[in-house]
């Protein structure tokens, strides 16, 4: 017996991929570090606010890679003479990757009292009604 997926139904054509992203988009996961919100700034705006206290500016890093947005942050450890009685803070490098529907772009990054906010905007699609005009053959 044959498994017929999401992507391979005949009425959803160009749709293939769809379950790859799927599969990347869990993947992606790791863990709850650092806890994220995903907020709708407007009808087509989006911010994603990462919670990175203690990260400056240049321990952070956000690439876009087709259409895998991904926040990494890392820290230097070496030569830190404090010595912690308890640590609560975390302090570990992480990678955070989302995937980014098509349309969507980056419109920029703040990171203000160690929160990390993305900015995000979708271009309104084009809903024109064309004609297709039926050639012979």
């Amino acid at each position: 017996m044959t498994k017929t997926g999401f992507a391979t139904h005949p009425f959803l054509l160009g749709f293939d991929q769809l379950e790859a992203l799927v599969e990347q988009t869990a993947r992606s996961g790791n863990g709850g570090y650092p806890p994220y919100n995903i907020e709708q700034a407007g009808p087509n705006a989006f911010r994603i606010t990462l919670a990175v206290a203690g990260f400056a500016e240049a321990d952070l890093a956000i690439t876009l890679e087709d259409r895998q947005l991904a926040v990494t942050g890392r820290q230097e450890d070496e030569g830190d003479p404090r010595r912690f009685l308890h640590r609560g803070i975390a302090a570990r490098q992480f990678r955070r990757a989302f995937v980014l529907a098509d349309g969507v772009e980056v419109a920029g990054a703040t990171l203000e009292n160690g929160l990390l906010h993305i900015d995000l905007i979708r271009a309104d699609p084009d809903r024109a009604v064309r004609s297709i005009a039926i050639g012979k053959g």
